[in-house]
C-alpha cells in the first residue's frame, strides 16, 4: 500500500495523486498540516532520506525562519523538531511504500511506485 503525505494545495502532490489515480494505484493521502503526526514521522523520514532531502530550504516558510531556527536543520534531532513545528517545511510529497520512503515526484519515484 502507498501512503502519500502532502498538502492538498501543493501542485506536485496533486500531480502525484492524479498520476497514481490514472495508473490505478491505490494510495492513502495524509495531509501534513491537518492529519499527520509529523513529530512521530519526521525522525523516521530523516533516518531514511536525510535532512538535505527532507527539509525544503526553498520554501517561503524556510525564508521566514530566523537564523537560529534555520541552524536547527543541521542535525536530525533539530530538523525533526523544526519539521514538527512547521510541517510545510517538509519537501513534498513524501511517499511510503512498505518500509521505503521517497521524497518528491521524480521519474525515479514514479517508476518505483508503478506509474
Amino acid at each position: 500500500m502507498i501512503t502519500l503525505y502532502g498538502i492538498k494545495t501543493c501542485d506536485t502532490c496533486r500531480k502525484a495523486m492524479k498520476a497514481l489515480d490514472a495508473a490505478g494505484r491505490a494510495y492513502d493521502f495524509v495531509d501534513l498540516r491537518a492529519d499527520a503526526d509529523v513529530t512521530a514521522l519526521a525522525p523516521k523520514w530523516l533516518a531514511a532520506v536525510g535532512t538535505d532531502t527532507l527539509v525544503n530550504r526553498k520554501s517561503t516558510t524556510w525564508r521566514s525562519l530566523s537564523d537560529a531556527e534555520k541552524a536547527k536543520a543541521n542535525s536530525d534531532a533539530g530538523a525533526a523538531d523544526l519539521l514538527a513545528a512547521h510541517p510545510t517545511l517538509v519537501k513534498r510529497p513524501v511517499i511510503e511504500t512498505g518500509g521505503d520512503v521517497f521524497v518528491g515526484w521524480t521519474g525515479e519515484v514514479q517508476k518505483t511506485v508503478g506509474v
